[in-house]
């Protein structure tokens, strides 16, 4: 299955320069936020036959008064596709109170609500964040510092993929690929085609 994931900036070859013929073999997009709706709408409608999944970035207020159509929301859930089963939880760390932020506590009790599934289900194979998990992939300042309880969730659940965007590459020479444990971290800046 191959997953094409984007986050944060509009790649050319993915709208100015768009080819169809080099996605045709994508089964599935997620967005990692902080994009525009109708960003998401392009890729959803180019690129046929595979489903958008995304979460909100913090920059992402406007998708209440205009959500891209015909993509998912999955903040909040777990949704299944083609047998993966991916958890979604949007926005960054509170540091203005703009947008789409959460204190730390906060955070923790989005992930909590969604602890009976991850206890008693299936193994979870993605986790989708706008925001990185503390000390893994993410940055200095109270803006781009990881949450910790998604470090929790990662040292708990073992998900295969964890998926982020909010860190652009250009800041201070980042790694797109972090490998934690058994969980390899990827940051979907820009776009990344990830390969299962």
């Amino acid at each position: 299955m191959k997953i094409l994931l984007v986050a944060d900036k509009i790649h050319k070859a993915l709208y100015d320069y768009f080819e169809p013929e080099r996605w045709q073999d994508i089964d599935l997009i997620i967005s990692a936020g902080d994009l525009s709706s109708g960003y998401l709408q392009f890729l959803v409608t180019m690129i046929k036959g595979a489903p958008l999944f995304y979460v909100r970035g913090n920059h992402d207020d406007k998708y209440e008064k205009d959500p891209p159509l015909g993509c998912v929301n999955i903040h909040g859930r777990i949704v299944e596709y083609n047998g993966l089963r991916i958890l979604g939880l949007e926005g960054s760390r509170w540091y203005n109170g703009k947008g789409i932020q959460y204190k730390e506590n906060r955070m923790w009790w989005e992930f909590l609500k969604l602890w009976p599934r991850l206890k008693y289900g299936r193994k979870i194979d993605i986790v989708l964040t706008h925001n990185p998990p503390y000390g893994l992939n993410d940055g200095k300042g109270h803006a781009h510092r990881g949450f910790k309880s998604f470090r929790y969730l990662i040292d708990t659940f073992e998900p295969r993929f964890f998926i982020h965007g909010h860190q652009h590459l250009s800041y201070a020479m980042r790694e797109r690929i972090v490998q934690y444990k058994n969980t390899k971290i990827i940051n979907a800046y820009e776009y990344y085609v990830l390969e299962i």
